[in-house]
């Protein structure tokens, strides 16, 4: 039989099963009244668009089943009131360590009748500043604090002061930050490799830079047709793309990292591509192990499916740049990299500006238009904003400024030099200990190490006894300490080898024995199956930042609380 019989022979089969097809629904229906089968067409429409809702949703619909189960768990009175009564206490012990202060020391609740003189501000001030029990200007600290300089300090201030009252939703009234914010985002363009038609603006952060790339993406993705935008992440991206996601009604699918390596497995990634990919992200580097995601590769992913790719690069930023100009040079991950349509980097991290300013970046501003917020009928005017904010403190704009002309090139080259290579030696001699390991091959400022063979948080117990404010991490469990500017101090990273040391022998003496304290806690969390029981002490972790309450304790002994201290994250952005 030649190929077209077998095509003539294909089609005969086809028809005789729709022509059969066709008698056993009219069979079905024969005893049916008109209105009967209307009413089951309009039934099963229904249920096939309730199922499409139930499937397709941001949340997964395991994620919401396992959700719905543990709700139904906790309403057998015995459960319920077990969990109850052990987050009560866990949320007492929180206020307890959260909301302590110094004896005689109360919380101010109204207005005072009599406004303050500047001198009796400034004493009030200082009440509060010697609440800080933490020792970060000697480098204690991971992260938070990535300098600190009191000439730079000093410069901050004063310009600060100069543009306290600027706005830039006013840049008729306000040329000169205009003009300021401009050149801060055409500097780090440059930075970043960015063509003439490279563009952006300046956020609150981090967090505000990501949220509006994933704005601009979701936009780009409803114009194209796409109902229910995806972002494809790897898991160890930061949790604002998490904050994206629930803001803007899109779901994060979170890709796999390779547990080598521990950059995102690409493979997988491209298996994730469906139609209703809205952006690619990768890390520079990720936050939790310091890694660099390959860029490079996922850009290929990119541009072979025409979908935007932003880079992550809020903590890296303003290392990176200039690490090739120190002989630690790093593969591209900026706009020289062919699928790159934009980069969130943070001038208030390693660009030492003060805390509140960060920056977006896209490759052409065709991008940059979706993050604009247009309200062209408002009785109040035509109103339009870059960003999430209206109103902006043009002072923090103005200081971001000062800082970046007042370091300049040689500026940034010298304390990058410093940062990498202190992350450099204690990565090295991280290696040399035995009974913990780094994860992958940390790259710029950030150094994660884990341990096979004891508990790694009763390690961050240790160190906090010692002094040092790391940050704790999980899936899996580990710790990191980001390198600053303050970490290259003389001594300060030699006297974190040497407690690291000090402590891990200490530990494998017994390393079987039972975590304590804030690790236990930390550790606890992660092997709760209900992860609403998280989100919960979350809130009410988020609930005692605000409290003007003294804690329980305090109030049944007439006074505040003088040791109580509190260990916590700094993984905003």
């Amino acid at each position: 039989m030649d190929y077209w019989g077998a095509v003539e022979v294909y089609k005969e089969m086809v028809l005789l099963y729709v022509e059969e097809g066709r008698r056993l629904v009219n069979s079905q229906c024969a005893n049916l009244e008109p209105w009967q089968i209307i009413a089951a067409t309009i039934l099963a429409t229904l249920g096939a668009v309730w199922v499409k809702g139930l499937i397709f949703q941001p949340e997964s619909l395991m994620s919401r089943i396992k959700k719905r189960f543990f709700r139904l768990v906790r309403k057998i009175p015995f459960v319920g009131n077990t969990i109850q009564t052990q987050l009560n206490k866990a949320l007492d012990d929180m206020s307890e360590s959260l909301c302590s202060l110094k004896d005689g020391m109360t919380y101010t609740k109204s207005l005072p009748k009599q406004g303050l003189t500047h001198e009796q501000v400034l004493q009030r001030i200082r009440e509060y500043q010697s609440l800080n029990e933490v020792d970060w200007e000697n480098g204690k600290v991971s992260g938070a604090v990535y300098w600190g300089d009191d000439t730079l300090t000093k410069l901050l201030v004063k310009v600060y002061g100069d543009f306290a009252w600027s706005n830039p939703l006013h840049p008729d009234i306000f040329p000169g930050v205009r003009k300021m914010e401009a050149e801060v985002v055409r500097m780090t363009c440059d930075l970043f490799h960015g063509g003439p038609d490279s563009c952006g603006t300046v956020t609150s952060g981090g967090t505000e830079s990501i949220l509006m790339a994933c704005k601009a993406y979701r936009d780009m993705a409803y114009e194209r047709g796409v109902k229910h935008p995806e972002i494809l992440a790897p898991v160890s991206v930061h949790a604002a793309f998490d904050k994206a996601a629930h803001y803007f009604g899109m779901k994060l699918v979170h890709i796999p990292l390779n547990n080598t390596t521990m950059q995102v497995d690409v493979k997988a990634m491209k298996r994730a591509i469906s139609k209703n990919t809205a952006m690619l992200v990768c890390s520079a580097p990720q936050f939790p192990h310091g890694v660099m995601d390959p860029i490079q590769e996922v850009g290929e992913l990119a541009e072979r499916y025409n979908l935007p790719l932003h880079v992550d690069a809020c903590l890296g930023g303003f290392l990176i740049p200039f690490m090739d100009k120190v002989n630690f040079p790093l593969a591209p991950f900026d706009f020289r990299v062919k699928g790159v349509t934009s980069i969130s980097a943070d001038t208030h991290k390693y660009g030492y500006a003060p805390k509140g300013s960060s920056v977006v970046l896209y490759s052409n501003k065709k991008y940059r238009h979706y993050q604009y917020f247009v309200a062209p009928d408002w009785q109040g005017g035509i109103y339009a904003s870059p960003s999430v904010a209206g109103s902006r403190p043009g002072g923090i704009i103005a200081a971001c400024w000062a800082t970046m002309m007042h370091m300049g090139l040689n500026g940034y080259v010298e304390t990058t030099k410093k940062v990498i290579q202190t992350a450099r030696n204690i990565q090295e001699e991280m290696t040399k200990i035995d009974g913990i390991f780094v994860f992958g091959k940390p790259e710029v400022s950030v150094v994660a190490i884990g341990s096979d063979v004891f508990d790694i948080f009763r390690l961050s117990n240790a160190l906090t006894s010692k002094g040092w404010n790391l940050n704790t991490l999980q899936f899996p469990s580990s710790i990191h300490i980001c390198v600053t500017v303050l970490h290259t101090q003389p001594g300060v990273a030699d006297k974190f080898v040497s407690d690291v040391q000090e402590q891990v022998a200490f530990i494998l003496k017994n390393p079987n024995e039972k975590t304590t304290g804030m690790g236990a806690i930390y550790g606890m969390a992660q092997s709760i199956p209900d992860r609403s029981l998280v989100t919960e002490i979350s809130h009410g972790f988020l609930d005692c930042l605000y409290s003007t309450e003294l804690p329980k304790s305090a109030q049944s002994n007439g006074k505040a609380m003088t040791n109580g201290k509190a260990q916590t994250n700094g993984k905003a952005h």
